[in-house]
């Protein structure tokens, strides 16, 4: 996929770590010029308080063979998102990609009822996971269907088939995911007279630098954490996902896809790349056939 993004521009929310800034990246590596936007920028961090920021992406973007723009933006803040929208009209002219991944969430209370739960936390993951996505897509939309061919994603946590199925470790977590499954459904429909399609997209368990943090190790040695929990072995890296978004974007038959709840491993199939290390894991088939009926742990045939 080589420069197949070249004179493309992309706004990657949410791209200071994890799955935004590997589709961020990936999309760089295809040639897009990505804006790259997050709460966390030089010295100031995002109530998550990691080390990552938005320059880091944006540099990491132009090393990749695209040019790497970041914008601190809350999007939660309503003229902060016009700002970003009218600074990118005023430079670029257009918008072709836009990617919702804003996430942001620093607790979540696991297996607890909702009556059990903090109220003011709960409705606080609901703004950060909703709020900001409908924000974004009201400013930026009116700038990506100008033209068409346009591609909305939104990125989410299991697929809507996995959703609808499955309770999702808490009432708050369980609706925010389920939520943006139909946010792209919705704008399936509002965006398709205008010649643009929406998605929304899963990675499978992401090694995100978090989650290298939690189990202890690098993405050098990181099947060490097989060890602690096996069924790790069906983990991805966050390029997996870029790739996907920069294999849906390149495609010039992307509408096939509109509306439709799409993750990494299937599109891997489809499109045919690789996560870094050649393989294409498919998580969620593994999840529903090995993992979650409680069968031992392997990979065999799913990755």
């Amino acid at each position: 996929m080589a420069q197949s993004l070249a004179g493309k521009v992309a706004l990657v929310t949410g791209g200071t770590r994890g799955a935004g800034r590997g589709i961020a990246v990936q999309l760089g590596a295809a040639g897009a010029t990505v804006y790259v936007t997050g709460r966390s920028s030089g010295s100031q961090r995002s109530e998550m308080n990691r080390p990552e920021t938005i320059e880091e992406t944006a540099a990491l973007v132009t090393e990749a063979g695209g040019r790497g723009i970041a914008v601190q933006v809350d999007h939660l803040v309503h003229e902060q998102v016009r700002a970003l929208v009218d600074r990118i009209r005023a430079e670029q002219g257009a918008l072709h990609v836009l990617v919702n991944d804003i996430w942001g969430l620093t607790k979540m209370e696991w297996n607890k009822p909702v009556w059990e739960c903090d109220l003011e936390g709960g409705l606080h993951l609901l703004r950060l996971a909703m709020d900001t996505h409908a924000i974004t897509s009201h400013f930026a939309l009116p700038l990506l269907i100008e033209k068409p061919g346009g591609l909305v994603v939104e990125m989410t946590d299991g697929t809507d088939e996995y959703n609808a199925k499955n309770y999702r470790v808490s009432f708050f977590y369980d609706l925010a995911k389920a939520a943006v499954n139909r946010m792209a459904f919705a704008l399936a429909h509002e965006l398709k007279p205008h010649g643009a399609t929406a998605v929304s997209l899963t990675p499978g368990w992401l090694r995100s630098e978090m989650m290298l943090e939690v189990y202890g190790v690098t993405e050098a040695n990181w099947l060490e954490a097989t060890k602690r929990q096996p069924h790790f072995a069906i983990s991805e890296t966050p390029s997996y996902v870029g790739r996907a978004v920069a294999a849906l974007a390149a495609d010039p038959e992307v509408s096939r896809w509109n509306g439709q709840s799409l993750s990494s491993g299937q599109l891997a199939k489809i499109y045919g790349f690789t996560d870094l290390d050649g393989s294409q894991p498919d998580a969620w088939r593994y999840m529903v056939e090995v993992q979650d009926p409680g069968k031992p742990a392997n990979v065999t045939g799913y990755r």
